[in-house]
């Protein structure tokens, strides 16, 4: 058999097919054809399938391509916190300890955070149990950065989350016995312009939220509420992972500037956006992405361990999942030659992810990595993203004859469908969809095999819906956008066909792992979910 090459389409789901459904609504006939000669079924992309709390959670491209990789459930970052917050482990740690101690000598417990229950990047329950067990050992002063989603949830809900958390911290500075409280908001802004960059497309992200959080620089207001309210009236159609940094004051002075002998707890659990915030924090004088300012004395402590391999960040809560003996370990070991490719947006996920939570390599020998450099601009303005420039390349490994196996992740269907614009992500599927014609004349004169598939659903459903499934509409009967993930299936193509298993109907991505490498002709390890394909 010719190379093995498998494509994620990222956040391309199978929805209900009406007018929200950016996937119905694309002129795809490249996997409409594919349905034709391919063998096709839906896989499980979300919930306990991929290791989540429950089934009402979204996947997400993390633990999606985690579990890809991994070939079998591992327990996901927010299912480990909410055991450890359970359990209350979390605040047994010796890290946790030492910030306590350090609120009750005078300094200041700073959240830096996501604050959603989108639950894809962090969750605000857990952000409300640390609240709740530092008033309970009377930690006198904590100020919460909070960072404004609009993408895992809905695209304007940010005062909803902010009234909610105003109402904990008015309960909490009103019960204090026997010392006084002061929890407040000290900043905020939107996930996409403060803090949470990943891959460093765009340092610059990161340093305005070291100006608000750090430094308290920015623009000031009375109340989160108040700044919110105001960056809307100022731009209308604004959405909240797009609102500019901003600044807390009491009594004229800023609610949060960080000082000697506080700490920082960043509560976000998922790893790719944390880790260069905690860069800026954990290392040395030799940091240069940009001008920290006067150093402070600063105790910083991440929700978990953001990249194992490289000890992101010192200090951490929980314990990240453990994830070994992955497909690529595997054929790395056998001596197949692999080869992966994407675009800035989601290098990190068919590297990184892919691997268990592994930065390096497993042999420099025989892996190639291959990062196409994402445009710093919205990207529904231009939904094409890097598609071809990631088609070249793979054709030009191919041609090669060097690979065995070839993956690669397409971002338009995610990235785009997270803006909420309708048009641009039907446009980006369209796009990804002539990517998949390209490859796949390719791989058939190379006698090889195509596995098409997603990691999770986005594009597929454009319009926020009630509880019946109809789309809530604005006052002028426009369907609300919705930027947020799916609960949706994916589709699985092989090409050219294979027989599946009829007896596996709760499959998922977990079982993909052991159906590459029976493509490729080799028996997945124990404890491997099973393959989809037929024994032969």
């Amino acid at each position: 058999m010719g190379p093995l090459v498998f494509v994620v389409m990222d956040g391309i789901g199978i929805g209900c097919g009406d007018d929200g459904d950016a996937v119905a609504q694309a002129n795809t006939p490249n996997l409409d054809g594919l349905d034709k000669v391919s063998a096709f079924r839906e896989l499980k992309a979300h919930g306990r399938a991929v290791g989540l709390p429950t089934d009402g959670d979204m996947g997400n491209s993390e633990v999606g391509h985690n579990a890809i990789g991994a070939g079998r459930i591992i327990d996901q970052g927010a299912l480990l916190v909410n055991n450890a917050i359970l359990s209350e482990e979390i605040f047994q740690t010796d890290h946790w300890k030492t910030m306590i101690r350090r609120g009750q000598e005078g300094g200041t417990l700073h959240c830096i955070g996501l604050l959603s229950d989108g639950n894809v990047h962090s969750h605000e329950s857990h952000l409300y149990a640390l609240l709740r067990n530092a008033h309970a050992n009377k930690m006198s002063s904590i100020a919460v950065h909070i960072l404004l989603d609009g993408r895992d949830v809905s695209e304007t809900s940010a005062l909803i989350y902010i009234d909610r958390l105003e109402t904990l911290l008015a309960e909490l500075n009103a019960s204090g016995e026997g010392f006084s409280a002061n929890y407040r908001i000290a900043s905020g802004g939107g996930r996409m312009v403060v803090t949470m960059d990943r891959y460093e497309a765009d340092w610059s992200i990161v340093e305005r939220g070291w100006r608000a959080q750090v430094l308290a620089e920015g623009d000031s207001f009375s109340s989160a509420r108040e700044a919110v309210e105001h960056f809307r009236e100022e731009k209308p159609g604004m959405i909240d992972q797009y609102l500019p940094p901003f600044v807390i004051t009491q009594n004229g002075k800023p609610a949060g500037q960080m000082q000697d002998g506080d700490s920082v707890l960043f509560f976000n659990f998922r790893g790719d956006r944390a880790l260069e915030i905690s860069r800026a924090f954990d290392e040395d004088e030799s940091f240069d992405k940009f001008d920290r300012g006067p150093p402070v004395e600063l105790f910083y402590v991440g929700m978990t361990c953001y990249d194992g391999d490289y000890g992101i960040p010192k200090n951490y809560l929980v314990a990240p999942p453990s994830i070994n003996r992955t497909m690529s370990e595997y054929l790395a070991a056998e001596g197949v030659f692999q080869y992966a490719i994407s675009e800035t947006q989601k290098y990190g996920h068919v590297t990184y992810f892919w691997n268990g939570n592994r930065s390096d390599k497993f042999d420099e020998e025989s892996e190639t990595y291959v990062e196409i450099p994402s445009d710093n601009i919205e990207f529904n303005e231009r939904p094409e993203m890097k598609a071809a420039e990631i088609t070249e390349h793979t054709l030009e490994a191919l041609q090669s004859g060097k690979y065995k196996f070839l993956r690669l992740n397409y971002p338009n269907g995610d990235m785009v469908g997270h803006t909420g614009d309708l048009n641009a992500t039907i446009k980006s599927v369209e796009v990804v969809d002539q990517q998949i014609g390209i490859l796949k004349e390719k791989v058939e004169a190379l006698g090889g095999c195509l596995v098409v598939t997603a990691d999770h659903g986005n594009a597929d459903d454009m319009f926020e819906r009630d509880k019946s499934g109809r789309p809530k509409v604005d006052s002028s009967g426009t369907p609300k956008a919705k930027t947020s993930h799916t609960l949706a299936p994916v589709g699985l193509w092989i090409y050219p066909k294979r027989e599946l298993r009829q007896d596996l109907p709760d499959a998922g991505l977990t079982n993909l792992a052991a159906t590459l490498l029976q493509l490729l002709g080799y028996q997945a390890p124990e404890g491997y979910q099973p393959s989809l394909l037929v024994q032969e």
